[in-house]
């Protein structure tokens, strides 16, 4: 792991930018992420900490327009690491004060069925959940998100650009409601949503849980949701996909360190 100080020149070699504080290379488990994870966050207690997941090149991009559509930019000197860091922490704060204004919000309600899952989409959420190594890039890096609760780290890493896929508001939405399950969110990809709990659900409570997946990706008499139910109170970890095509997160190679920031 190589590790970076807020700030650090050069910004935004190797990193999303002044805030990536960690970066993995040649990652094979979710378990480096997590592990990584934590220990980042103790260095870090004064912030939130979230990681990149699938596709990191991808996930760079569309954060970046998503970025652009919450923030307006301005003169920054951006070769400035200074100004390149402030700019970067009051980007941050804008977009968790978009995210967390009553009014913006999206309702829990109004994201029924919107993810519509296929068959093949649903069993891609199972192997997601049963197999986590394969949603990770072999590159992670881990942002410090200037905020002060753990729903709002999304602004550190906004994403959800396309017009099918969950908007940052949707995702926030769905952040918001899993943390009524315990689990806090952990990383986000071009795709994929990863959450993690301290502890493994209870059947009680993965069923519970299995009824908002329900209602958010549809088909509930499908096998799939049974599966899920008897495979979530074995781990911690909770993997979601928010974009329209995340099942491919799971079928295609990606692109390595070559289309990496």
């Amino acid at each position: 792991m190589t590790t970076f100080e807020p700030g650090e020149p050069p910004v935004r070699r190797n990193r999303l930018d002044s805030n990536t504080v960690a970066r993995l290379d040649d990652v094979t488990t979710f378990a480096q992420l997590l592990d990584a994870a934590e220990l980042v966050r103790m260095d870090h207690p004064d912030a939130r900490i979230l990681c990149t997941l699938d596709d990191l090149g991808q996930c760079a991009y569309t954060s970046m327009h998503a970025t652009l559509g919450l923030v307006d930019d301005d003169d920054t000197d951006h070769d400035d690491p200074v100004a390149s860091h402030n700019f970067d922490n009051a980007a941050v704060t804008r977009i968790a004060a978009l995210l967390d204004n009553p009014a913006a919000r999206v309702p829990w309600e109004t994201l029924r069925d919107t993810r519509n899952a296929s068959e093949d989409e649903l069993t891609a959420l199972v192997t997601a959940n049963r197999s986590p190594d394969r949603v990770v890039d072999d590159v992670v890096l881990i942002q410090r998100v200037p905020v002060d609760r753990d729903d709002l780290a999304i602004a550190g890493i906004p994403n959800g650009y396309f017009a099918d896929d969950w908007s940052t508001y949707d995702n926030h939405t769905v952040i918001r409601r899993m943390a009524t399950h315990g689990y806090r969110h952990l990383a986000i990809g071009a795709s994929l949503l990863a959450f993690a709990r301290p502890t493994p659900p209870t059947p009680e409570q993965a069923a519970t849980l299995v009824t908002d997946l329900t209602h958010l990706y549809g088909s509930p008499t499908a096998i799939a949701w049974h599966e899920l139910a008897v495979q979530l109170p074995t781990q911690r970890h909770l993997i979601l996909g928010y974009a329209e095509n995340y099942a491919d997160a799971l079928t295609t190679d990606t692109e390595g360190a070559a289309g990496q920031p």
